[in-house]
């Protein structure tokens, strides 16, 4: 049987280790016969992605390009050395964030601006710096599909999330900015709003443990959302299956989304 992705190749950007939503989207892509290419960003952690790489069942010359998302140029760089491996790109898998952790232990209204500023600028402008420095190759391949990660906290408050908030909500209106420029070249952009789930970034936020209590207990699928599920939204959005959407921002939270105030 074919496999949705077969011969398709997709750069990941964000994975920090096995546990990233970005690792469980790259596992999903592979399975499904996609070539893949990572970045990172320091040299420890481009050791352990190598590591992580090894054990994937189709692990042979996979590109691992060293890039900084707060550098404006970082990615003309990695586009040049993607090219000495592909002669084009079909798939980016936009998941890299980050934020000084004061940000998430602040009053809301006690908020820095250079803090504020710091997780806009690698969390959200990068995705506009990617697709920028990556079109090339998406002509190449005759268009594509881009895809970032968001989270519900854009829509209602979640305790703690605070400054991160500000970089989804832009995150989310370039998506329908980036979809409509890019539309008319093949290039589909959209975000996947993940539930919360227990990774590295996560922990910082100190409401991710209620709120996946809830999810368990409220969502009408009575279950928490696991970085393989994000994986199988992903694989939808890379393949043909999802080439009438583009601009949107998908749910991948059992529905948790859908419910209105929920106590305890």
């Amino acid at each position: 049987m074919a496999r949705l992705l077969e011969g398709r190749r997709a750069l990941v950007v964000g994975v920090a280790n096995r546990w990233s939503i970005a690792w469980g989207i790259a596992v999903a892509l592979s399975g499904q016969g996609a070539r893949l290419a990572f970045t990172y960003n320091r040299e420890r952690s481009g050791e352990h992605l190598a590591r992580l790489v090894a054990d994937l069942p189709e692990a042979t010359d996979v590109p691992l390009l060293r890039a900084n998302a707060a550098e404006e140029h970082a990615f003309e760089l990695v586009r040049d050395e993607l090219a000495r491996h592909w002669d084009g790109l079909d798939v980016l898998v936009h998941a890299v964030a980050s934020a000084d952790p004061a940000l998430f232990r602040a009053r809301f209204s006690e908020l820095g601006r250079d803090g504020v500023l710091g997780a806009i600028d690698v969390s959200a402008y990068s995705l506009i710096a990617m697709s920028r420095a990556l079109l090339p190759l998406f002509e190449r391949a005759g268009g594509g599909s881009i895809m970032s990660l968001t989270y519900d906290a854009v829509r209602r408050v979640v305790p703690g999330y605070n400054g991160m908030v500000a970089a989804k909500a832009v995150l989310e209106a370039e998506t329908r900015y980036l979809a409509a420029d890019l539309g008319p070249l093949g290039i589909r952009v959209n975000c996947i709003s993940a539930g919360p789930i227990k990774t590295l970034r996560a922990s910082g936020v100190k409401g991710v443990d209620r709120a996946r209590r809830l999810m368990a207990e409220r969502a009408p699928l009575r279950r928490n959302v696991t970085a393989e599920d994000v994986g199988g939204v992903a694989v939808f959005l890379a393949s043909d299956l999802s080439r009438s959407v583009t601009g949107a921002v998908i749910p991948a939270d059992n529905g948790f989304g859908t419910l209105g105030a929920i106590a305890d």
